[in-house]
């Protein structure tokens, strides 16, 4: 397995992995598939030198990806904070493709500069807040009961991690 910059060509590969958690419910907040077009301002938000989207690749194919994310894009005060996303195709986990993917991306994070790494989850997504816990993330914040699934309610979590000390 290879770790590199995600490139154009990616993208419908990133998509369709996400998609993979919008059918699974409880593991992203949005309901739908999303689509290249709708995605495309955010594809725009990332590049290699600021806000990268790293891929895992294993025999030609993707099997996951890892992207940090402006938060709250436009603020500067909020310029050293990024936010931390990883999506593993549904056939490669449990096999240290996410380990290895938030690794390399927090490498990269404290290579740019940035000084904290939030995630936003769900707060029933017990995958996700056992593996950010083993990174050294820790709850940041909770706000309960905000998203709604198909009738049912849950809350959502903001997990951070400082990088560097602060200024």
């Amino acid at each position: 397995m290879t770790i590199r910059s995600a490139t154009l060509k990616d993208y419908s590969d990133i998509i369709k992995i996400y998609n993979q958690a919008v059918d699974e419910k409880f593991a992203t907040a949005d309901t739908e598939y999303v689509t290249l077009e709708s995605r495309k301002v955010w594809f725009a938000q990332h590049s290699a030198d600021t806000y990268p989207i790293y891929v895992a690749e294993k025999d030609g194919e993707i099997i996951g990806w890892c992207s940090l994310s402006p938060h709250r894009p436009g603020r500067k005060a909020l310029r050293s904070v990024a936010e931390i996303s990883y999506y593993i195709h549904k056939d490669h986990r449990r096999k240290g493709v996410a380990n290895k993917l938030i690794i390399h991306t927090i490498d990269s994070a404290k290579a740019l500069g940035f000084r904290n790494l939030i995630a936003i989850l769900l707060d029933l997504n017990k995958a996700s807040i056992y593996i950010l816990e083993k990174f050294g993330f820790e709850k940041w914040g909770h706000l309960p009961l905000i998203v709604e699934i198909e009738g049912m309610n849950c809350g959502q979590y903001i997990y951070g991690r400082k990088l560097k000390d602060q200024f």
